[in-house]
């Protein structure tokens, strides 16, 4: 039999997708007495609330029960948070609003129609505040104050020191700085949020379906806030999630404020959100201001590096932010072998929408500023910005190799795959014809990023959020645990259990791949169930779908919870034949004596027995075939007392090179060619591989010319649809070459790495770094996105009124 593993298999969840027979969370039948869920909001983004009268609200026939803030606040505690900042989290507003869009009521009525007309007839009156939504304004003494009893808007705050950062500037030839803007903005899957919430009261216990992906340290972060035992809320993941992209994570609210709701309600609750609730209040990336500074040679090589970090979490910091701030802090320096560091990090709160998981989170932000100023080094050098990024990228004798942070880089060659992206995008010879466009007055430009793609977060890096004698208050938190578990019917079929709450990426693929390899078995014979019900599955804290985790843990999981099967049929076919199972071999589905091959059995009839004849099985051996493995990386360390942390298992590896014209007349941004080359260690099925490159670059294609949460100064928000919060679809996608070269990581058993959010992060810088090429007769900065047509044409503006 044939080995699948490597194999560019296609999906077999394709057609019941489509064939239109995916269950979704709308998809839930749900029983005769439930009611529809409707959310006020806020239109203020920063107000007391002085009273709300619900009266006439209730008194609409079809409505069941109008509950407000202060209806839930007897029932629930805050959030928790991963920072010492005592932020005050409800999923209802009590006193105040801090941001457009914040519930403020939920309705329950008898269908969807009702409750929302009942909106209407709530009368909020608001004692408008003055809001803040700048970064930099919300530290100042003066700033507005979102929660009066932190006194300020920090939220966090931790300075990081590794290596001899002053020695380091102070021996260098030049010092280049600057201060880049990365914007807020999002993912926007098919599906929104949904949630099916019911409270059974004889057995004071919360069972609730939702498009909830994890991490599921969350469900105790639920737990909590509901004031009840973690086995007395059950959370049920459909099998088919339409999309996430990270932002799913950010429904946990939702879920608590349904649960408590059917509670009050005594009635199960469904509510699905609309497109521009999901815009506008659902979850998003982290806007970031970065100050950002490089010591650097004259031949290029960089001594040391200097980041002053400030991320926007909005309104309030949540779980499980300040991830997008701390995620990518072992890769600090990415591809580069930079040995002295400083960063000075914050998380603020502005009346903007609560931040959390996005693909890619934490990389787009760091990358932007860190791949930036490599080419400003080049520029201010007079050094080819290729020259510059082989310099200091990370030799392939160095590995495994450890950053100035403590990240574990366990396998790659940089080198090799730069070269094979700049030999594919034929840079030299674009260079020649960018010369004689030049001279023709057309703006051609190239753009180089390599970047490295964290995979399988250790859960201990959020931790890194407190200081050593903060964290040592604690057990230490560490590891990436994600479960798998297997079994075999009396008739030889293979059920296969992931928690890892797939959206999309071709888990169940992956999955019934490995097993099929493993137990050497037809994949038509395995069933992979890919829902996860937090009472019945085998999952973890760290279970869930984000920081591509699968590759690198999840079929990890799989792989040995398979062996384990596989370890106990060995174990019962030797003790039928009476040898050794070293004597055995599995050959096309059988069990075959090495020494006489007429003397085989199937795999099914072993499986079989240990079902119908357990008094046959070897002494000690348990009855039937059931397996459940639990992987965690023993890389995957809690920080030290000197705030080292390895925050990921696997470090990938992203080349990119892009080419661009930008059109003189409407300033629109034309991309020529893309290159992509990925290192991701073996690649698990190169079909899923790269139509996960695909997903990932449109993703960051959005953020480098399309996509921004937009608020104006007075908080109001101003992409509350798809007319004004522009998505990249089909035709905006450029021509994209990719090449793939394989390391085989020595962490995980397959040597797969995480991918999937490479070019989410690596998309808008190596796009800008193209614009400020094309841009550079004109000596034009590009120092924040997205890169609209209008902010070339300002940009363009700004340098005729200077001449």
């Amino acid at each position: 039999m044939s080995q699948s593993i490597g194999q560019p298999v296609t999906r077999v969840e394709d057609k019941r997708l489509l064939t239109g027979k995916g269950t979704y969370i709308d998809d839930i039948a749900v029983t005769a007495n439930t009611a529809h869920a409707a959310i006020l909001r806020s239109p203020y983004p920063h107000a007391k609330i002085v009273s709300i009268d619900i009266s006439k609200a209730e008194e609409i026939q079809g409505v069941k029960k109008v509950i407000t803030g202060k209806d839930i606040e007897p029932y629930l505690k805050p959030f928790g948070v991963g920072v010492s900042a005592p932020v005050k989290y409800y999923p209802l507003a009590i006193d105040k609003v801090r941001y457009v869009g914040e519930p403020v009521a939920i309705i329950v009525a008898k269908d969807r129609y009702i409750a929302e007309d009942a909106m209407d007839f709530v009368k909020v009156t608001y004692e408008a505040l003055k809001p803040v939504v700048d970064i930099e304004y919300s530290l100042e003494a003066d700033a507005p104050v979102l929660h009066e009893n932190i006194g300020n808007n920090i939220a966090n705050h931790r300075t990081f020191h590794y290596g001899e950062v002053d020695k380091a500037f102070e021996e260098a030839d030049r010092i280049i700085k600057h201060k880049f803007h990365f914007p807020k903005y999002s993912a926007t899957p098919v599906e929104t949020y949904g949630v099916v919430a019911n409270y059974d009261e004889g057995m004071d216990q919360y069972t609730v379906h939702a498009n909830f992906h994890g991490p599921f340290i969350i469900q105790a972060v639920m737990a909590q806030a509901l004031q009840i035992p973690s086995n007395r809320l059950r959370i049920i993941v459909p099998k088919d999630i339409g999309g996430s992209y990270g932002i799913k994570a950010g429904i946990f609210p939702y879920i608590v404020l349904c649960a408590i709701t059917s509670k009050l309600a005594g009635c199960p609750v469904k509510w699905i959100e609309d497109r521009q609730e999901h815009l506008s209040s659902s979850s998003s990336g982290t806007d970031r201001v970065t100050y950002i500074e490089m010591a650097v040679q004259n031949d290029g090589k960089v001594l040391g590096c200097k980041m002053k970090l400030i991320d926007n979490v909005g309104a309030y910091i949540r779980a499980p932010e300040p991830a997008c701030l701390y995620r990518t802090h072992a890769n600090s320096t990415g591809a580069y072998d930079i040995p002295n560091l400083a960063i000075d990090a914050y998380a603020i709160m502005t009346n903007k929408s609560p931040t959390g998981l996005i693909r890619g989170y934490g990389g787009q932000e760091l990358y932007f500023p860190l791949e930036r100023i490599m080419q400003i080094v080049a520029d201010e050098l007079g050094i080819d910005h290729a020259d510059v990024i082989r310099r200091n990228l990370v030799k392939k004798e160095q590995f495994p190799y450890t950053t100035a942070s403590g990240g574990v880089y366990d396998s790659g060659d940089y080198e090799k795959a730069f070269g094979l992206v700049l030999d594919t995008g034929m840079y030299e010879q674009f260079k020649e014809k960018q010369k004689k466009a030049r001279e023709k007055g057309k703006l051609f430009g190239v753009g180089l990023a390599c970047i490295v793609e964290p995979s399988g977060s250790n859960m201990g890096y959020i931790t890194i959020a407190l200081t050593p004698e903060e964290r040592a208050k604690s057990l230490p938190k560490s590891g990436c645990a994600e479960a798998a578990t297997i079994s075999m019917d009396p008739l030889g079929s293979v059920n296969v259990r992931i928690s890892t709450t797939p959206s999309g990426q071709g888990h169940e693929t992956v999955a019934a791949q490995i097993v099929a390899d493993v137990l050497n078995i037809p994949r038509e014979q395995i069933n992979v169930v890919a829902e996860l019900d937090t009472s019945t599955s085998a999952w973890s804290i760290a279970s869930g779908s984000y920081s591509s985790r699968f590759a690198s843990l999840g079929s990890s999981a799989v792989f040995y919870a398979a062996h384990k099967v596989r370890d106990k049929l060995f174990k019962i076919a030797a003790h039928q034949f009476s040898v050794d199972e070293s004597d055995l071999e599995l050959i096309d589905g059988h069990f075959v004596d090495k020494h006489d091959a007429s003397n085989k059995v199937s795999v099914k009839r072993i499986a079989g027995l240990s079902h119908w004849n357990p008094l046959a099985l070897p002494e000690g051996l348990e009855p039937g075939i059931y397996e459940t493995y639990y992987y965690t990386a023993k890389i995957a360390e809690p920080p030290d007392e000197n705030d080292l942390i390895n925050s990921s298992v696997t470090y990938g590896f992203v080349a990119d090179m892009v080419t661009v014209e930008i059109d003189p007349d409407t300033y629109e941004i034309n991309i020529i060619d893309y290159v992509t080359v990925h290192d991701a260690g073996k690649l698990l099925n190169p079909l899923i591989v790269d139509g996960q490159i695909f997903g990932g670059l449109a993703h960051g294609l959005g953020g480098a010319l399309y996509e921004e949460l937009a608020y104006d100064q007075k908080g109001q928000f101003l992409t509350g649809s798809f007319m004004d919060y522009l998505c990249p679809t089909a035709p905006e996608m450029p021509p994209v070459t990719i090449k793939h070269i394989e390391t085989p990581s020595p962490i995980t058993p397959l040597g797969a790495k995480g991918l999937g959010e490479g070019n989410t992060m690596s998309a808008p810088v190596v796009i800008a770094n193209a614009v400020s090429d094309a841009l550079k007769p004109y000596n034009i900065m590009i120092d924040r996105l997205p890169l609209t047509p209008n902010k070339i044409y300002q940009l363009l503006e700004q340098v005729k009124e200077t001449k």
